[in-house]
């Protein structure tokens, strides 16, 4: 039996939290560096901090993907785990940028990175479960339109984060520098903002979204029951070791990408400051830092903007080409961009290099789980999508553990020297891509 096919606002309103869960990320990924080296943090020391990220999200993802798949209550299978996820986000959005005010109690440093990986802990609770909630609800063919309506709110989310503190700062009044040790107001504010908006979208998700009983999925469900099925801890160690070729192949285009990815949201806050705006090491508190941080802010923004549009259009390009052709001229638009960045002396050329990571991340926020959707049971939906974020942790992890050590090592503390290599492991996962058995094809 196959699913229904859903309207665009059916489909439009089962993403809006994911919105909010972007605008929260989005502050996260544009100032959270630069908070950590306001409490203290080396540049070479940044990635380390950062590691909270993939190390929560590869221990959480799976877990809530597994029990996501056997839930069921008066709030449904995966909207449990929004709410819960939203609160503890919200939460750890307050407290962060405020770290300093609680170093009677421990060091800021230490309150700053653990409201970090609390937040990366609190995002993925939430994160996962719509992944999966798109694979439960839409047919296969609709579902490359599904991850692209969700790229879109995400984009559009993250852009209304990342531009935040400097509409705070420019058009509205609140003070963009501070002394030292301490946060901007802009910044601050701009949290807050986000813990509200968090919240909000995902209770509009929660109460407009139906999810479909576990009868009725058992209905849209062409695999067998299998009685014998081992529980808990077991059955995600089988489930990896019995994942589809498809999702082992994406492993590897996964890697590339997520690889740049991470160097790109750790270094290039202290890339384009100590490269163009020509900030000494160690200065947290001229005028030129803070210009170069809430211009990463918007740089920041303008990817994800065009993310936003580029995912609109994203499905027509898979449909014209392949997936797989989409994916791979996305991301070579994207290692573009990043290895352009080296070559600009003018900040606002950035843009342009924003323009080609923007497809990428369009098309890594949609295409993967479009091909992976269709190569995985629907009953194990949940915990497929949590095991595939295993191919998105463990590159950063890798980079988190050595990326600082090689800006330090042998970049001599020029961060820049992280976003070419990031361009160049892009348009490695550009030629992977092409290798890729897609079996799933567009109706």
């Amino acid at each position: 039996m196959e699913r229904p096919q859903l309207t665009t606002a059916q489909i439009f309103n089962m993403s809006v939290g994911f919105f909010g869960i972007q605008f929260g990320f989005a502050l996260q990924n544009g100032n959270a560096s630069r908070i950590l080296q306001t409490f203290g943090a080396d540049v070479e020391h940044l990635s380390l901090f950062w590691l909270a990220a993939p190390i929560t999200g590869m221990i959480v993802q799976p877990i809530i993907g597994y029990y996501s798949d056997r839930t069921w209550n008066k709030f449904g299978r995966r909207r449990p785990y929004f709410l819960v996820g939203a609160v503890l986000t919200s939460l750890a959005l307050i407290i962060m940028p405020n770290a300093g005010s609680l170093s009677v109690y421990l060091p800021p440093i230490f309150i700053g990175a653990g409201m970090l990986m609390l937040m990366d802990a609190s995002i993925n609770v939430a994160m996962e479960p719509f992944r999966a909630l798109v694979g439960d609800k839409l047919p296969d063919s609709q579902r490359s339109i599904g991850f692209s309506i969700q790229t879109f709110l995400i984009g559009v989310g993250a852009v209304s984060g990342s531009f935040l503190p400097y509409i705070l700062s420019q058009y509205m009044g609140v003070s963009k520098i501070a002394v030292a040790g301490t946060i901007p107001n802009n910044i601050i504010y701009s949290f807050y903002a986000g813990a509200v908006i968090l919240l909000a979208t995902i209770i509009y998700t929660v109460v407009t979204t139906k999810e479909y009983s576990p009868e009725k999925m058992a209905k849209f469900s062409k695999e067998p029951e299998n009685t014998e099925e081992p529980k808990g801890l077991a059955t995600i160690l089988t489930d990896f070791s019995n994942m589809p070729l498809t999702m082992r192949q994406l492993g590897l285009v996964q890697f590339f990408s997520w690889f740049a990815l991470f160097s790109m949201w750790v270094f290039t806050s202290p890339a384009i400051a100590q490269h163009i705006y020509k900030v000494t090491p160690g200065d947290t508190t001229s005028v030129a830092f803070a210009d170069a941080g809430n211009w990463v802010g918007i740089l920041f923004g303008i990817y994800n903007a065009v993310s936003a549009v580029y995912a609109l259009i994203l499905p027509a390009i898979a449909r014209a080409t392949s997936r797989k052709i989409a994916h791979a001229f996305s991301l070579t638009a994207g290692g573009a961009g990043l290895l352009s960045i080296f070559f600009i002396s003018n900040p606002n050329t950035l843009i342009f290099s924003m323009v080609g990571i923007g497809l990428a991340w369009g098309s890594i926020l949609a295409m993967p789980y479009a091909i992976l959707a269709g190569s995985i049971p629907a009953k194990k939906m949940g915990v497929y999508m949590g095991i595939f974020n295993f191919f998105i942790t463990m590159p950063q992890i890798v980079n988190g553990f050595f990326g600082g050590l090689i800006v330090k090592e042998f970049y001599n503390g020029k961060a820049i020297y992280a976003l070419v290599l990031a361009g160049i492991f892009m348009l490695m996962g550009a030629i992977s891509v092409l290798y890729i058995h897609d079996k799933k094809l567009e109706t």
